[in-house]
């Protein structure tokens, strides 16, 4: 079904869609056309992949040595791909000279480790040589403009006041945020070669789990289960009130099982899912705004969500299914505040369903692709038997390879598989130089002790009082989430904010870095700069600013959900019981009900200003994992419905029968 929409798309979208992926998604302003560098790329990438699953079937490298290979060839590809200005790559017919030269140092930068792995590992000692300074010094310089050019200016000029501040924290006058500054020589010595800098637990875990994932992910997009999973969710939805924006939210919570791009999902789904919503009668800003904010939830759903669940995971020392295990309820908890608020938005509109003869059968679907599920499956069953995720990822590639052989359409040849194995490797770009310039912030937090100086602030600042500190660290995860990738932003606020959280007023641990975990993901869809609810706004021609609203109402779970868990554990399965779990979780949903109501200003009736007072309140109190908390909100809930009952409907829009 989803294949006769897009055939009766005019084209026009498509083009749209591409046009709007280069304007607010950076990693895609990639050049074109290199001329006779192509093969190099090539090589390069493909070799990159091969390298990364060999070292997943063999573990055979030290961490190090690996994360040096990992990212000095990821440096290498991105000053061939990615010109040093925006609009190049559409004017350049082949990679200048310059860029040759950068990309062919940046990769000695990296391979210098290796070549004196045994002296660099004993440097702190005797010391690091002048070619050693040289090359730390170019290589944190090359590092930041390859970054630049994937991922964007804001974390440049994080990382950049970051070096300044590790350099000149003694001319610094307030006592709090002073310390002795350090010289330019040991700052990139100290970021570059050691541990704790470039080279620590964000790139290092890059190296090991989140590439497998990604390439995991660009082999099912080989398999076309993209359009599986839209199918899938048209089937499931489509005949119900407002279906058109159900299938949105459907859509992409599976599609986000793969895929960790906030942007990517919601141009890649929305080209399709937004104009039906238009069709069907929804406003173009709900239409931006309901694909914008679904597709954001991908970096919180499991099993794969984003690429920081799996730095989390390091950081906690736990097992990656126990992050996966705690992002369940919060994700089912988001997805289904957008759900519901879908459908009152319809039945405030009074938009139905699609007819059921227009829509894909579930059960033919299931027989015909069914088995397209089996690598998620079985991804899922190793990591909670207790594999490690590089080798369920490395074995979950394999199955979907073979896949990938069932039908003819997605049959590879030995070009298709270069294809693949370079797609692989491109994919992975911006995510490794976002994760190794998060390492420099990492690196300087931990040289200068700039994180007990923060924990100082914070605590100062809210006097002591969680909430005030829960409140003051949301809106620091916004505001750099506002410039920095997801990864780059937990891994700041993962390094100052949540060991105060967990430190200074005895928050769990998985409950503090869930939190900041989340507010570093929803800035995507938070005004004013809200990038995933601007590229659908693109698609939709509607408002930018309103359809940030308008997310941010629809994903107002996100905003809550974290402040229940840092006071009431359960809902990330921290002290939890069988029985509490599912009246919590029943609880839960009733109560984003009531939220998703008020914000819609629609219940069974439109809603009076005092009505949608008392559906907040009382959705706030039913998510609240208590007894009398969620008893108080179901009475409130039902005091609303009753009265809403006993009036005549006070008019609305015309019925609109919703079609394809």
């Amino acid at each position: 079904m989803a294949e006769n929409v897009n055939e009766n798309n005019n084209g026009k979208e498509q083009v749209d869609a591409k046009e709007i992926l280069e304007k607010y998604d950076k990693e895609s302003n990639f050049r074109t056309k290199i001329g006779r560098w192509k093969w190099v790329v090539t090589f390069l990438a493909v070799a990159f992949t091969l390298f990364h699953l060999y070292t997943a079937s063999s573990s055979v490298l030290p961490s190090q040595q690996q994360g040096a290979i990992h990212l000095g060839t990821a440096l290498g590809i991105i000053f061939l791909l990615f010109p040093a200005k925006k609009g190049l790559q559409k004017v350049q017919k082949t990679v200048p000279w310059y860029d040759v030269s950068l990309a062919f140092i940046a990769m000695y930068c990296g391979y210098h480790k290796i070549f004196f792995y045994d002296r660099l590992s004993t440097a702190i000692v005797s010391g690091y040589t002048t070619l050693d300074t040289i090359v730390s010094i170019v290589a944190i310089l090359l590092l930041l403009e390859a970054t630049r050019r994937t991922v964007g200016v804001p974390i440049i000029i994080v990382a950049s006041i970051m070096i300044l501040y590790a350099i000149f924290g003694n001319f610094i006058p307030t006592q709090v945020l002073s310390h002795a500054g350090f010289a330019v020589d040991d700052i990139a010595n100290n970021l570059w070669f050691r541990t704790s800098g470039v080279f620590g637990t964000p790139i290092q875990i890059s190296a090991k789990f989140i590439f497998l994932f990604l390439f995991f992910g660009v082999i099912l997009v080989h398999t076309k289960i993209g359009k599986f999973f839209n199918d899938l969710a048209f089937s499931l939805t489509g005949r119900y009130t407002g279906g058109t924006a159900k299938t949105a939210v459907a859509a992409s919570a599976m599609t986000g099982m793969v895929s960790g791009s906030s942007v990517g999902n919601t141009v890649s789904s929305g080209s399709f899912t937004i104009p039906m919503m238009k069709r069907a009668g929804f406003k173009p800003e709900f239409a931006a705004a309901t694909e914008a904010s679904a597709s954001t939830g991908g970096q919180i759903m499991p099993p794969l969500m984003g690429a920081a669940a799996f730095i989390m995971m390091e950081y906690l020392s736990v097992d990656y299914s126990t992050v996966m295990l705690a992002a369940v309820i919060p994700a089912i908890l988001y997805f289904a505040g957008i759900f519901i608020g879908t459908h009152f938005e319809a039945k405030k509109l009074k938009i139905f369903g699609v007819p059921k003869d227009q829509l894909p059968v579930f059960k033919d679907l299931m027989m015909k692709n069914g088995f397209m599920l089996l690598p998620l499956f079985f991804i899922v069953g190793t990591i909670l038997i207790g594999y490690t995720p590089q080798r369920a990822a490395f074995w979950g590639i394999i199955i979907a390879l073979a896949i990938s052989f069932i039908r003819k359409e997605t049959r590879m040849n030995l070009k298709g598989f270069i294809n693949v194995f370079e797609q692989g490797a491109r994919v992975a770009l911006p995510v490794i130089s976002a994760c190794a310039t998060a390492g420099i912030i990492a690196g300087v937090v931990s040289i200068t002790g700039l994180g007990t100086k923060f924990a100082s602030g914070i605590i100062a600042l809210s006097g002591g009082i969680l909430p005030f500190a829960l409140f003051f660290t949301m809106i620091a995860c916004i505001i750099l989430g506002m410039g920095l990738p997801t990864t780059a932003n937990y891994v700041v606020t993962a390094t100052i904010a949540a060991p105060v959280l967990i430190n200074e007023f005895a928050v769990a641990p998985i409950a503090a870095h869930m939190f900041v975990f989340y507010f570093g993901i929803v800035a995507d869809i938070t005004p004013p700069v809200c990038l995933a609810a601007y590229a659908g706004a693109g698609i939709a021609r509607a408002n930018p600013f309103k359809s940030g609203v308008t997310a941010v109402k629809l994903a107002i779970a996100a905003f809550i959900i974290p402040y229940i868990f840092i006071y009431n554990p359960i809902l990330v399965l921290v002290d939890v019981t069988a029985f509490k779990l599912i009246i919590s979780l029943a609880t839960a949903i009733i109560g984003m009900m009531a939220i998703s109501s008020a914000l819609i200003g629609f219940f069974i009736r439109h809603s009076k200003s005092w009505e949608r007072l008392v559906m907040f309140g009382g959705g706030i109190l039913m998510i609240w994992p208590e007894v009398l908390t969620s008893a108080i909100g179901i009475v409130l809930m039902a005091a609303v419905w009753f009265l809403q009952k006993q009036r005549k409907d006070d008019g609305g829009e015309m019925e609109v029968r919703a079609t394809v």
